[in-house]
C-alpha cells in the first residue's frame, strides 16, 4: 500500500459565507477514493464562527477564572461559552468538554490564523454536517476530514486529530482477529480518521497557508455513504476511567 500527501496551493484567506469547496476544487485534482483533508479553522471563517473579543462582555465566572489563570477574561468568556464543560482548570490552563464531547484546552477557541488581531475562531458548529456539507460540493465526492490539533494528557506535543468526517471509517475494528501469529487480538481498534489527520500534518506548515490536503491510499476506508462521522471517536462519559 502506498499513501500519498499533497497540500493543496492557492488558498486565499477564508471569509464568511466563502464557498469552500468551490475553491478547493478549483486549485486540487480530486479523485473519487481520495481523503480531502481540512484545518478546522478555514471551515469555521467559511461559517462565520469567528468572535472579536471586544465584542464580547465577561461574566462573573469568567473574571474569576481568569483572574485565577493570568488569562484575558474576554477570551475566557468565550471559552465557557463554548464548554459543556470545564475539566480542569489551573497552571494557566483551561481543559473543557465541547458540546460536541471532545475535551480539549479551551474548548477548541483559538487565535492563532485568526484574520484580524482581537479575533478568537471557534470550532464549526457542527463539525460531521460542515464535513457532509464540503464532501457534497466536491468532485468525485471525495471522504473529507475535518481536523483540530489536540494535546495528549500524558504526552508533549499536539496532534491533529479528525473534529468532523463524512465518506470515511472512523474506526477500524481489528477485536477479535488474528495477529500474524494466529493470537485473538483483544485491543486492537485503530482511529483511521486520527491518523489520516496526523499524516495530512506532516505535509503543511502551521504558518504556511495551506489548511487543505489531499491523501490518496486510503481507497479502502473510503465509504460510498457519509459514514456517523468524527462521533464515533468520541468516548463517552460513562467509559472515562480519569473522572
Amino acid at each position: 500500500m502506498t499513501l500519498t500527501a499533497a497540500a493543496v496551493p492557492g488558498l486565499p484567506e477564508i471569509r464568511a459565507g466563502d464557498d469552500l469547496a468551490a475553491l478547493v476544487a478549483a486549485r486540487a485534482d480530486l479523485r473519487a477514493g481520495d481523503v480531502v483533508v481540512v484545518a478546522h479553522k478555514v471551515v469555521s471563517k467559511a461559517e462565520g464562527r469567528v468572535v472579536r473579543l471586544a465584542d464580547v462582555a465577561p461574566g462573573d465566572r469568567a473574571r474569576r477564572l481568569a483572574a485565577e489563570l493570568g488569562k484575558d477574561p474576554a477570551q475566557v468568556e468565550v471559552v465557557l461559552r463554548e464548554s459543556d464543560e470545564v475539566v480542569r482548570a489551573e497552571r494557566g490552563v483551561i481543559i473543557s468538554r465541547t458540546r460536541h464531547g471532545f475535551v480539549c484546552a479551551n474548548a477548541g477557541v483559538d487565535a492563532s490564523n485568526a484574520a484580524a488581531d482581537g479575533e478568537l475562531v471557534l470550532l464549526p458548529e457542527d463539525p460531521d454536517a460542515s464535513a457532509r456539507a464540503l464532501r457534497a460540493g466536491l468532485p468525485g465526492r471525495p471522504a473529507v476530514v475535518i481536523t483540530d490539533s489536540f494535546g495528549r494528557a500524558w504526552r508533549h506535543g499536539q496532534v491533529d486529530v479528525a473534529i468532523g468526517i463524512a465518506g470515511l471509517a472512523p474506526l477500524e475494528d481489528w477485536r477479535g482477529r488474528d495477529d500474524a501469529r494466529g493470537r485473538t487480538m483483544r485491543a486492537t481498534w485503530i482511529a483511521v480518521a486520527d491518523e489520516a489527520a496526523a499524516a495530512a500534518d506532516l505535509v503543511r506548515a502551521k504558518d504556511g497557508g495551506q489548511p487543505v490536503v489531499v491523501l490518496r491510499g486510503l481507497e479502502r476506508h473510503v465509504t460510498a455513504a457519509d459514514g456517523p462521522g468524527a462521533r464515533e471517536l468520541v468516548r463517552g462519559r460513562a467509559e472515562d476511567l480519569f473522572r
